[in-house]
């Protein structure tokens, strides 16, 4: 198996990729354009999975980098899964600067729970003090 390498470096993106798979492919962005993939991108830290400099996977941390953090949008492309690459991603994200010292890390997943157990998440610890606008299908109507 290739080497992995981690980086936060958004010039290495395939952003055309990451558009094809959550616009196609995704169970939680079907239908999102391109330009919204590029205005999240702009605005989150990101961290692209490579081997041989070839993107197999992405994950998005939404952060304001002191206080609360995100996770959101990751990805393994389907040919790369089983490799170990989503447990790399998910070490270099909670070794992130951007992460470090959040007093919140959120992240919503419908088939992963036990990944995300792994590394320290959990239910919410007060549910009742949480509220949110969801709208599933925005980007397709």
């Amino acid at each position: 198996m290739p080497e992995i390498t981690i980086s936060d470096d958004k010039s290495r993106l395939d952003i055309g990729k990451i558009h094809h798979f959550l616009s196609t492919q995704s169970t939680w962005a079907k239908g999102i354009s391109l330009d919204i993939v590029r205005r999240s991108i702009e605005h989150s830290v990101c961290l692209g999975a490579y081997s041989t400099n070839q993107q197999v996977g992405f994950c998005r941390i939404i952060t304001d980098q002191a206080t609360f953090a995100n996770l959101v949008d990751v990805i393994v492309w389907p040919e790369y899964r089983t490799q170990g690459i989503a447990a790399k991603l998910m070490a270099a994200v909670l070794q992130h600067r951007s992460v470090a010292d959040v007093r919140r890390f959120t992240l919503a997943t419908s088939n992963a729970h036990g990944l995300y157990a792994k590394y320290g998440f959990t239910a919410l610890t007060k549910p009742e003090t949480f509220m949110e606008i969801y709208r599933p299908d925005v980007y397709t109507t």
